[in-house]
């Protein structure tokens, strides 16, 4: 008779048992579902729910566990520019910036840490220049960040003037050179050490090892450095090929340049390092840290776009440095 009591507790331990199991499962699904943050599309911070900066409705979507991670690195970097903040307004500028650059590096996108690392700059360190590339960059992240926008408007201004001081001093200076005759040691040497420079910091660019010392060897005996690879002899000796070949053949034809030209440069560059691969278009998709170039099909359209705007009449007219830099802008 004992033993009826006995089978009661256990199989009512056993119920309840299962019951708490059941109840806890279902919590937990009740937790994570209110832990899924609702977004706005693109958004650089956490969307609460109102549009501040436009009326157009947007989708919502549900963050995942990635987009989750992304959230509270802006939500740390936002309660760390909080703390800059005061740390400006006491005074502390030292550990401000500190605390400016802790979040800029956790959160480098988040167009609010963007523009308060710019205006901390602007205001403490009197760096227009650095604090338009953090306005400009907060606009990339969010264009239609308000502040951002009154900010970039202010300093574009001013850096732009400051970009014109700047090539007119570059301007200055090539009509001097121009003056001296062609024939002078003293421009023919200079000339020549420019020519090196020039060489040993665009694969340098690429990780090329070679001192300055070493690649003028190179250029000029064609002998090899010791303790040196194969791989970096033959970015030297390619580039020197493909600046002998601009030189010689394209120099007299700016506004004329073809898609032709630009593989034979090519063909040039890569003709010791890479022969099968110099002078064509590449056939595969190649990615670049975090950056994805253009597809393989899409490269011929957009060489000849490019083609087209470099002897158009806007590029000539262009300052040949801004030109330069426009035209090796990644895609």
């Amino acid at each position: 008779m004992r033993s009826v009591p006995v089978v009661v507790v256990f199989v009512l331990g056993v119920l309840c048992s299962l019951g708490v199991h059941y109840l806890l499962c279902y919590l937990q699904g009740l937790s994570s579902h209110h832990d899924m943050v609702l977004h706005k599309t693109f958004s650089p911070i956490p969307y609460d729910g109102s549009d501040k900066y436009n009326n157009i409705p947007a989708p919502i979507i549900l963050a995942e566990k990635h987009d989750l991670q992304h959230s509270s690195s802006n939500i740390e970097a936002l309660g760390t520019i909080s703390a800059a903040i005061e740390m400006k307004k006491t005074g502390k500028l030292d550990k401000a910036l500190k605390l400016f650059e802790h979040a800029f590096a956790i959160a480098p996108q988040n167009a609010d840490v963007l523009n308060a690392y710019g205006e901390f700059i602007e205001e403490t360190q009197s760096d227009i220049i650095s604090a338009d590339k953090m306005y400009f960059k907060a606009l990339i992240s969010y264009p239609d960040h308000g502040q951002a926008l009154v900010n970039r408007q202010r300093t574009a201004l001013v850096v732009e003037e400051l970009d014109r001081d700047f090539l007119r001093k570059i301007d200055d200076k090539r009509d001097k050179v121009s003056r001296i005759p062609e024939s002078d040691p003293a421009l023919c040497k200079a000339k020549k050490e420019s020519y090196f420079q020039h060489i040993y910091h665009t694969v340098g660019i690429e990780g090329n090892s070679m001192s300055l010392a070493q690649t003028r060897s190179i250029v000029e005996t064609r002998m090899a450095v010791g303790g040196k690879s194969i791989a970096e002899h033959n970015e030297i000796l390619g580039l020197d090929l493909a600046l002998k070949y601009i030189n010689n053949t394209l120099i007299n034809r700016v506004g004329d340049i073809t898609v032709h030209d630009i593989l034979e440069i090519h063909k040039r560059v890569l003709g010791f390092a890479d022969p099968l691969a110099s002078g064509m278009f590449r056939r595969t998709q190649v990615f670049v840290g975090g950056h994805i170039p253009p597809t393989p099909s899409h490269i011929i359209p957009l060489m000849d776009e490019f083609i087209a705007w470099l002897n158009s009449d806007s590029a000539l007219r262009m300052h040949p440095l801004l030109s330069s830099v426009r035209g090796s802008k990644p895609g």
